[in-house]
């Protein structure tokens, strides 16, 4: 069995794509998701699962919540070499979860925002004078490498690795 992580995009965001994570863990579990377990309430799913895909996620809330958005997926493996590669450390530190690894010409359309190092499919942001000033944000992010980004803090990321083991 397979453990993977689910990170939804735009999730529970003010009055916004409401998803209650227990009401999520439920119909997970009715689906047959094993061993479903969240982290914060903004859309961070943990389970066990031999296949999966995202779009098969994707549906699930549409159909259940009425919240049509991305889910980007990741192995164990892939949530644990994250948290290990601790390029900035942990201090001032994001993730941008990408739809899809970007090649080197789009990563240097990001060059002279804010400090980040691919790692993965994924990017990993230091913003030294916090989240709130950061030029390199998810909405930029998704407009100069072209396709979807979710950003979580690196204490989630953490989180999320202590869960996968």
């Amino acid at each position: 069995m397979a453990t993977w992580v689910a990170l939804l995009r735009a999730v529970n965001l003010g009055s916004h794509n409401k998803v209650p994570m227990a009401r999520l863990r439920s119909v997970l579990a009715d689906a047959g998701y094993d061993n479903v377990r969240t982290v914060i309430a903004s859309g961070n799913v943990v389970f066990e699962r031999p296949r999966t895909s995202a779009a098969e996620l994707e549906r699930l809330l549409l159909d259940e919540f009425g919240v049509d958005t991305v889910v980007l997926l990741r192995t164990a493996v892939q949530i644990r070499a994250l948290a290990k590669a601790r390029p900035f450390g942990a201090e001032n530190a994001y993730v941008a979860f990408l739809a899809r690894k970007p090649g080197a010409a789009a990563l240097r359309s990001l060059a002279g925002l804010d400090d980040y190092a691919p790692v993965g499919s994924d990017l990993v942001l230091h913003f030294p004078r916090g989240y709130s000033n950061a030029r390199l944000t998810g909405a930029v992010i998704e407009k100069k490498l072209g396709c979807a980004a979710t950003v979580r803090n690196w204490r989630t990321v953490e989180k999320l690795a202590a869960l996968v083991g």
